[in-house]
This record gives C-alpha cells, structure tokens and sequence, in this order.
C-alpha cells in the first residue's frame, strides 16, 4: 500500500548529535524523533555524520509519510572535495582552534574594517576562511587536491539529494556543481556578503591561493522532473563584471533562497535549502524583531533577527545572515554548558547537586567570581587564554560558592555578548532562554540577577531541527507556516551586583587585539582538536 506522503521533517546536525524531528506542516505538531550520536574530538569524518543523519532516520520512524525535509548544521567545519567528490581529510569544526594564526594572518593581510564592510565579519578561528588558510600553509599537498569546499549542512544535503563519492555508490554520482547552501551558514564563511547575498571570490583567493566560482546546479535540482543545470554564465554575481573562472577553480555551493528548494531525494522527496543551526533555532523559536536569543548548549550564543545592517570592526559581532532573509547579529563564547560540566567535576558531583549548591550561595558568590575561558574563548578573540577562579578567600572557599561562581561566570560571559548585539542598535524587549542548560534551576535564577530584561524560557525541544522542519513546510507550501512555541516560565530580573565584580577581573588586560600579528607558534596550538573529550551540551 502506498503511504501518502505529507508531513515535514527537520534535522540538526550538531557537534555532538544528528537530531530528526517529524512534524505536521500546518500546526508544527511534532509526532516522531529519532537521534543518533556522533564521534568526539573537533576533526572528523564526515561519513560518520552521514552515517548518524541515516541511523536518526530510521530511529524517527522512517521518511516514507515525509513530503519535504531540510537540514540544519553546526557552522563554519571546512569539508575539502577532491574532483571525485571524496573527503580529502576530515572536517576542521568550528571548534579546533589550531587555525587561529591564520585568521590573524588574514587580518593583517585584508584590514578588520575592511573584512567587515565586505562580509560583515572578522576571522576568528572558527570561520572557513581562516581553516582554508591553515590547510594551505601546513597541508599543500591536501590543499592542492581541493575541487569543491562545503560546509557540514551542505555536504549532508548533498548526500541526501543522492549525490556522494565515487566510491559510495551514490545514485546520482559525484556531481560537486549540485552542492548547494543557503545565506545564513554561506555568512559563517568570512568570504561572502550577507548585504549582497554573493560570495566575495577576492576574499577566497586571500585565504586559499586559488580562484574559486560558484557552482552551477545538478540535474535533480528542477522539481518539475527536466533536467536543469545551470551554466556558469548564469550564476548569481555573473552579470556583476565577476571574472570567469575555469574547470580549476574551487567549487562553492551554490546559494539557494529562503524557501528555494534544493532538489528532490532519489525517491521524491523535496529538500529544502537547509541553514545554519543558529538560524534555524531562529526560525523554530518562531523570534521576531525584539527577541534576543541565548542559547546555552555546546556553544554560547546570543543572536537577534533583524533588518539592520551590522558592521563590527572589532569582531565581537558576527553579521551573519538569517534563515528569512534579514539579518541575525551573533556572538558566539566556546565556555557554555562544559562549564558546568567542569563545575561538577571539581566538585566530584552532578549537575543536579551543581544547581543545589549554587542555590545555596548568594549572589556574586561571596566575592568568588570565575572567568571561564577553558577553552581559549573566541568571544573575546583569546583562544590561548585559561580559565581562573579569582577572589578566593578562606571564608568563601566553599562548594555552595564555588558552584554559584561558575554558573555566573557563564552567564556573565553571555551577558557581555548580549551588551555587544545591543552596541549594533539591535532593540530588545525580552530575552529567549534555551539550549540543554536552560533546564539547570540554578542557570534559571542565577539569570535574573545578570540580565536586566524579561526572560522567557520555552519548553524543552529541539529547536534548531524545528526550525529545519518549518523551513521544510515553507518551501513544500510557498508560505512561512506559524508554529506555536509554549513557554514554561517567565524570569523578571532583580537588581545585583555580579556583572561589576566579574568585569573587575574578566576585563583586565585581556582586550583582544584583532590586528596584532600572529605568534609563529600558535599554528601548533590544537586546544581541543582531534583526541580532546567531545563537547557536551547541557
């Protein structure tokens, strides 16, 4: 019996898991999930993500009923393509910060302002331009190889489209012109224009010693069932007095619209253009002009759609694109919930007991404050800093604030993220609370006495594959369905004095400096590279 097929389903693909959720289009119901894990360390293979999209598939309940899908994915990870469409090395993820020397070469070569009035950012590590330099510099040999570069959502949605390696006996072949992306991850790159919605080839030339065009359209991407590639000549920017480039330049995907479709499976169901993970969270929390998101997961991130165009000559705001169309200001910190992971390490206890005893302090932890930069931090830029728990005494050396100062110091570090977006002319009438740190009653109320705003908290779901879902039915239907999202409380902030007492130790003398040169030796600094334990979230 053939089963009709007419539901929605979303995916994330994050640094720790692949995430499904199966929906219906009109009201946004969720009626299935599945989940499967992926490898740890922050260079990886892409097949095992491949692998895990496949094993959360079949954990959902299968794709059979499903009409339209879209993936979202975690940002930045560079996926090099040799001409036969195989993985030349695995994926740098956002995460490995052994190429912060190289963004800072790009600095000094490029100019900060310059780099933000062509792309609306400043490399930092974690972009794809500062990894393709690193490539280039310390591996030639795998950078020669390079035929096509893709970031993790693209390269999933490639092989959902049918497409694969030569070697993987993928239906519709090895075609790298069918990779496809969307503006908000393509705006994570640090070579193309979230304003123009092009890519800047001059900028991808600087990072990788090699010309670069976008690609032109694989024959599954007509919907109408004819086949459809694109040449060249029609590109977007084409018409732009852009060079032309030859069969050796680098293949980019090419940049699908909002709801523009991707194509369509092997077995007919609609892809839609996919986004990056911040985006699509944007789109499941259904935010509006107004709300500032902050999510506390494997990241922190704090980010805010809007129509304004940001340029942050300091870095600490992304201009990143939205999943709709406009505008979505981000700072992302490396120290979220691991911080309370490292909390209950210390304190040889779990997380639950990490929440009790901070409860059970005062707020400002009886002068205890930490500065939680374990992981270097990329907002600020200080990927070589320590974390340090400053202020102790023998009166408040205790467990209850010792948990209190770490679950401030997270927050504090967010809260200074929020205060940059606000520095762009972003407006704000309520803060949006989620991620799997969200749930801690100790982050909860820890959270009135650092932000000066309403709190809402929604309910615990996978936001960022809901965004993806949403973004499924809104290219399956022509229209941006709305989707109820239920809040489970409301924080009203309280006046303290945490943030003063953490600015007088976090702020002193670490003021990143975005011009200096690099140091030689940094290149070799792998801070939690391949072989480091997997980031958690919540």
């Amino acid at each position: 019996m053939r089963i009709e097929r007419s539901l929605v389903a979303g995916v994330d693909s994050s640094t720790q898991s692949c995430k499904v959720v199966i929906a219906e289009p009109a009201t946004g119901e969720i009626l299935r999930d599945g989940c499967a894990p992926h490898p740890a360390g922050t260079e990886v293979d892409p097949e095992a993500w491949w692998s895990a999209l496949q094993q959360a598939i079949v954990d959902a309940g299968g794709f059979a009923d499903v009409a339209a899908v879209s993936i979202s994915g975690q940002q930045h990870g560079l996926i090099a393509l040799d001409d036969r469409g195989q993985v030349i090395r695995d994926a740098l993820l956002w995460n490995d910060l052994r190429s912060d020397a190289a963004a800072r070469r790009l600095i000094a070569e490029i100019g900060a302002d310059e780099f933000v009035e062509r792309t609306g950012i400043v490399p930092v590590a974690s972009f794809t331009a500062a990894k393709l330099r690193w490539l280039r510099d310390h591996e030639p040999n795998n950078a020669s190889r390079v035929a096509a570069v893709a970031l993790p959502h693209d390269w999933l949605t490639w092989r959902l489209l049918g497409y694969g390696p030569s070697s993987s006996g993928a239906p519709r072949g090895a075609d790298l012109e069918a990779l496809v992306t969307d503006a908000s991850d393509a705006s994570g790159t640090a070579y193309f224009s979230a304003a123009t919605g092009r890519y800047d080839h001059e900028l991808f030339q600087a990072a990788f010693g090699a010309a670069a065009r976008e690609a032109c359209g694989g024959a599954s991407q007509d919907t109408s069932g004819t086949t459809a590639i694109r040449k060249a000549s029609d590109a977007p920017g084409a018409d732009a007095g852009e060079p032309e480039f030859d069969g050796a330049a680098v293949l980019l995907p090419r940049v699908l619209g909002p709801h523009e479709s991707a194509g369509s499976t092997p077995e007919g169901i609609l892809v839609g253009p996919g986004a990056g993970d911040n985006a699509a969270a944007a789109l499941g929390l259904g935010a509006a002009s107004g709300d500032v998101v902050i999510s506390i997961g494997t990241s922190g991130t704090v980010f805010s759609p809007t129509t304004l165009e940001i340029s942050d000559a300091s870095g600490m705001v992304a201009g990143f694109a939205s999943a709709d169309g406009g505008r979505l200001p981000l700072v992302a910190t490396l120290n979220a919930a691991r911080v309370l992971d490292s909390a209950a390490g210390l304190l040889r206890t779990n997380h639950s007991d990490v929440a009790a005893l901070a409860l059970a302090s005062t707020p400002g932890a009886n002068g205890l404050t930490l500065v939680p930069y374990f992981e270097g931090e990329r907002t600020p830029n200080l990927p070589d800093a320590t974390a340090r728990l400053e202020g102790m005494t023998l009166a408040n050396s205790s467990p209850e604030n010792v948990a209190r100062a770490f679950v401030e110091g997270m927050l504090c570090g967010l809260a200074d993220g929020l205060d940059a977006v606000l520095r762009q002319g972003v407006t704000i009438s309520r803060l949006l609370l989620i991620g799997g740190a969200a749930r801690n009653p100790a982050v909860r109320e820890v959270a009135r006495d650092i932000f000066t705003v309403p709190i809402d908290v929604p309910e615990q779901a996978e936001y960022v594959a809901i965004g993806a879902a949403r973004q499924a039915a809104w290219t399956l239907t022509g229209t941006s369905p709305r989707w109820q999202v239920e809040l489970v409380a409301t924080l009203h902030p309280r006046p303290s004095r945490v943030r003063g007492q953490y600015r007088s130790f976090a702020h002193t003398g670490l003021a990143a400096d975005h011009t200096a040169p690099a140091h030689e030796d940094s290149d070799n600094d792998h801070r939690g590279s391949s072989g480091a334990d997997a980031p958690l979230k919540g």
